[in-house]
């Protein structure tokens, strides 16, 4: 249920004027799904999400189809929709094998995915963190030698199934190392969603003494705890202008089973667009985009936004 004027813009101090939302929804959203979602389904997801202003659309991942089935259709989705003009596609690459897949296909952007744990390095990629490190280096090497964008996750940088609580320098050392290799911007991961503001803005300082700038870090929080918006603005507060989201709340992580869903794209613009603060994203055409979707899936969405602003007077 809509209602004109709502949110009503208050602005507040010292916060950037525009964030671009880095949308996930249709590879992390969706590589968590227990069914397979048709191709076509997926290119429409996209081009609905386009449509509502976002710039960056995750696509896919190049990674075996052994490790996610659901994505196992990389190759026939991306040909659909990687001629949408002035939006971002990256996709997820694993290694070499992945981004040579990536790049015949005309990927122009690509991620890869590091731990900054030894537990999730060898649930997720059956290596350890060094080993993986040594993996992605030529990989990013390649992708730049191409002329590619290179995105760097860092995956638990704030707490661990396994291993509990994660000091700041071993995430420090990872997204260094990436950062060191090549990659472009590095997008840092609460994968669990075990993250508190403070541990947030802790995090952030501890990069940037190490030399990494604010400019190249993106936030990826889990809403696990009802934390996600308020890590958020506390990135925002620190300088930060790329949150990564997921339309409709959609995803966790297959390899991390406490990984609830991603911070819902709707319920951050609504939060942003209360600030003041700039993202291109038509929130009414995102709302019916995750509708859609959620019809499709055969659940209705956990965005708390999504379900207000798509609620009928009986």
């Amino acid at each position: 249920m809509t209602v004109e004027g709502l949110p009503m813009v208050v602005p507040a101090q010292d916060l950037p004027a525009r964030v671009r939302i880095h949308e996930v929804g249709p590879r992390d959203g969706l590589q968590n799904e227990k069914g397979t979602v048709p191709t076509e389904v997926k290119a429409e997801f996209i081009r609905r999400l386009a449509d509502a202003g976002l710039t960056t659309v995750e696509s896919t991942s190049f990674v075996h189809p052994k490790w996610v089935p659901q994505l196992a259709d990389a190759e026939q989705l991306f040909p659909l929709v990687r001629d949408l003009k002035g939006v971002h596609l990256p996709v997820l690459v694993p290694n070499q094998r992945g981004l040579d897949r990536a790049l015949a296909l005309g990927a122009s952007r690509v991620a890869v995915f590091a731990s900054a744990t030894e537990s999730f390095a060898k649930a997720n990629l059956n290596r350890t963190v060094d080993e993986s490190l040594a993996v992605f280096d030529p990989v990013v090497t390649h992708a730049k030698r191409e002329g590619a964008h290179v995105r760097g996750y860092v995956s638990m940088c704030f707490g661990d199934p396994w291993e509990g609580a994660v000091p700041l320098h071993q995430v420090v050392r990872v997204g260094k190392a990436l950062r060191d290799m090549g990659c472009d911007e590095l997008s840092l991961g609460d994968t669990i969603g075990v993250a508190t503001p403070g541990h947030v803005l802790e995090l952030l300082c501890a990069l940037n003494e190490a030399g990494v700038p604010t400019d190249v870090i993106g936030v990826h929080f889990h809403d696990t705890y009802g934390q996600a918006l308020a890590n958020t603005l506390a990135a925002l507060q620190h300088g930060v202008t790329t949150v990564d989201a997921s339309a409709g709340g959609l995803g966790g992580c297959p390899y991390a089973k406490s990984a609830t869903g991603n911070l819902a794209t709707e319920d951050l613009v609504w939060m942003l667009q209360g600030l003041g603060i700039d993202t291109g994203v038509d929130l009414g055409r995102l709302v019916a985009t995750s509708v859609w979707m959620a019809d499709r899936l055969g659940r209705p969405s956990p965005s708390r936004t999504v379900r207000a602003l798509s609620y009928k007077e009986q």
